[in-house]
């Protein structure tokens, strides 16, 4: 009866949320941290655990996700999983401004050293002393903040250094390993947050016999986690551009532009979550522009070395738009050979698919009069000057050019076209029948 007077004690309820967060860290999971934490503060619940597999992301988004945490009114516990996962980068960052931190065995945490993107020769921007130095005191203050080791978390930026669930709990950087999330709320059970839950203080965990409940992702949540990663959303942004060029130069069938309408805004969309420089976008129109020029009015490979290049040149300063990266340098590896693959298929592409496409659209159909004109053909009607010949497949009148006869079966050429008449001369060249 007296705790109901007292200021600031809640009745909560003993159940446990539990949510994924899989791929980059971006704008929308900002949101994503956001909308879970927000369940299970709206259900007074004992707390929530984040499933965590990142290789990083973009810092601002990191810092808010940060924030979020350290402002929640319920405890949030990030538990790096499944096994073969990690938390490398912004993850790691994020997982130390939490109130409680669980490793799955297999996973790592660290490798958070800033970069800004790419550089003109193709090679990954590392962040200047100001940034890397602004950072390592940052995840430095976020381990002393939860007592845990502020001297390994500034490593995992000044070494770029990675530990396993054993080293990382060795070494005060964790507090639980466990293999499900039942062993991991068994474990838990006691243990007090790192750092204090808004409005509460250090909290007490009580764990053990909580209801599970699982925070499901939605449709939305499951497109945005494959879009928003650099890679596919550079080519989802590219494919779509091919699509719109495609219809474009071959219209009429309207299916490339649709599908590439559709991917392009996909594109965008995912680049908008992760960042990109608007710059950098004109230059892959533009490359194009010179592939569509190079299919339209063939230059013997000019158009297409200078498409080459501009794609090439767009693809790397795309994630240049300014602000820092918290992702392992395997990212930009695998996006930096995406890039140089797409513009080298799309060159050859346009230089010998494209152009003979616009060529063979170009060409006049051959089923008029006018290209019989050369055409060979045999006699099946006696020409007196008048007859019939079989040409291509086809029966028409013919009249022999000079006047005179031509017996069945004598090969003709075609030399003129009059209306619906032919008019022929002997020849010895095979037929066309």
């Amino acid at each position: 009866m007296f705790a109901l007077l007292l200021p600031n004690v809640h009745a909560r309820s003993n159940v446990v949320y539990v949510a994924r967060v899989d791929g980059m860290i971006t704008g929308y999971t900002v949101d994503q941290f956001d909308r879970y934490i927000g369940e299970a503060e709206r259900n007074n619940a004992e707390a929530i655990i984040i499933e965590l597999n990142t290789p990083g992301g973009r810092a601002d988004a990191m810092q808010a996700i940060v924030t979020r945490i350290q402002n929640a009114r319920v405890p949030v516990i990030i538990y790096v999983y499944p096994s073969g996962g990690m938390a490398a980068s912004a993850g790691t960052y994020i997982a130390l401004g939490s109130h409680l931190i669980a490793m799955s065995p297999g996973t790592v945490i660290g490798a958070c050293r800033p970069i800004l993107g790419y550089g003109g020769n193709g090679s990954i921007v590392e962040a200047p002393p100001k940034i890397t130095n602004f950072y390592t005191t940052y995840i430095q203050e976020l381990a002393n903040m939860s007592g845990r080791n502020a001297t390994l978390a500034g490593e995992f930026i000044t070494k770029d250094r990675s530990v396993t669930p054993e080293e990382a709990l060795k070494y005060g950087v964790i507090e639980v390993i466990a293999s499900n999330v039942d062993e991991l709320l068994q474990k838990a059970d006691g243990m007090q947050t790192r750092i204090p839950v808004k409005g509460r203080g250090k909290v007490t965990l009580h764990l053990k016999d909580a209801r599970v409940v699982y925070i499901e992702p939605s449709f939305r949540d499951s497109v945005v986690k494959y879009i928003t990663d650099p890679t596919i959303a550079y080519l989802l942004l590219n494919i779509g551009l091919l699509g719109l060029v495609l219809g474009f130069l071959t219209p009429g069938w309207h299916v490339p532009e649709t599908v590439g309408a559709i991917l392009l805004v996909l594109g965008l969309i995912g680049l908008g979550y992760f960042g990109y420089s608007s710059a950098a976008l004109i230059l892959i129109v533009l490359a194009m522009i010179f592939f569509v020029a190079e299919a339209l009015t063939p230059t013997f490979g000019l158009f297409t070395v200078a498409g080459v290049v501009t794609f090439i040149l767009g693809g790397i300063m795309l994630f240049s738009g300014g602000g820092e990266y918290l992702v392992s340098g395997e990212t930009y590896s695998v996006l930096r050979v995406a890039i140089i693959a797409m513009a080298v298929l799309l060159g050859l592409f346009f230089l010998f698919g494209m152009a003979a496409v616009v060529r063979a659209r170009r060409r006049k159909p051959e089923a008029g009069r006018e290209e019989l004109v050369g055409a060979v053909g045999k006699v099946v009607e006696e020409l007196d000057p008048e007859g019939v010949i079989k040409v291509r497949g086809e029966l028409w009148k013919a009249v022999s050019r000079d006047g005179g006869r031509i017996p069945v079966g004598e090969r003709v050429k075609v030399v003129e076209v009059r209306g619906l008449t032919l008019i022929v001369e002997k020849t010895e060249e095979r037929r066309d029948d």
